[in-house]
């Protein structure tokens, strides 16, 4: 296979670019993020479709990924319960060296080829769930053995990668190959490949959620009202679908039955 994301950037001499050149010669390589997705689409819908039917027959989603990739993963895993009002455990990610170290970046964890099937099996995963694996080069030991062990185990699984026929497209069921070319630094995933795995994820979590019913129209109304603006939303969201005017009844509605589904649902019985 050929390793594009460590191929020399096209750019040169950095050091003497000024502040607007490197600014501009950057912009335009996170341009390319957004078309190379695009061509994956097909791809990336088929791979959310299983996610869906997994998670509707009561299974879980797990990502399983190492450095940048693997980091995202965590941030758009945590934040979903509260957007969404999903149980904790709907969607997991497992990172290589524990999400408990997320600050570390312990990047010499990427190269254990035990641990991400063994942090899955803590799961007690199973052919019920899908897992992804998360991994810029597509070669990643911890990301690569833990498919493989997956589909030892007849568990579905899909890749978001950024080479072509890289080993660990070749061990998912479901493959999203999105290459962008050569990072702007030369090597440094964290660029490009780590953009296109934040609107990954975001495409992901987002479109399941809206399929699971976790959004009427275009809102989120199983948020948890955890604080005061996510609550002040909240109410707002009520008084547009419910047609209360008061802003203090809303409130009062909202916050007896404790988000804007279920304050709507009592509303109609």
């Amino acid at each position: 296979m050929t390793l594009i994301t460590e191929q020399a950037s096209k750019y040169r001499n950095l050091e003497t670019q000024s502040i607007e050149e490197l600014v501009s010669n950057i912009n335009k390589e996170d341009q390319l993020v957004a078309l190379a997705i695009e061509k994956q689409l097909p791809q990336i819908s088929k791979m959310i479709e299983a996610i869906v039917d997994t998670l509707k027959k009561g299974g879980r989603m797990f990502y399983v990924g190492a450095g940048s990739g693997g980091r995202l993963s965590v941030l758009d895993v945590i934040e979903l319960p509260t957007t969404y009002g999903i149980p904790k455990g709907v969607f997991n990610s497992v990172l290589a060296g524990g999400v408990d170290r997320l600050a570390d970046a312990l990047e010499e964890m990427e190269d254990n080829i035990n641990e991400g099937w063994e942090r899955l099996s803590e799961y007690a995963i199973s052919p019920n769930d899908i897992v992804v694996g998360i991994s810029a080069s597509g070669t990643t030991p911890f990301v690569l053995e833990a498919l493989k062990k997956c589909r030892e185990n007849k568990i579905t699984t899909g890749c978001i990668v950024h080479n072509p026929d890289s080993p660990i497209a070749a061990h998912a069921d479901l493959p999203v190959e999105v290459v962008m070319g050569p990072e702007f630094i030369t090597g440094s995933t964290r660029m490009k490949c780590g953009t296109a795995q934040k609107m990954l994820f975001d495409m992901i979590s987002t479109t399941t959620m809206v399929q699971l019913g976790r959004v009427e129209d275009n809102s989120m109304i199983n948020v948890k009202l955890i604080n005061n603006k996510i609550i002040d939303r909240g109410i707002k969201m009520f008084m547009e679908k419910s047609g209360v005017q008061d802003y203090q009844e809303a409130k009062s509605i909202v916050l007896k039955h404790g988000s804007v589904k279920k304050a709507m649902e009592s509303m109609i019985g």
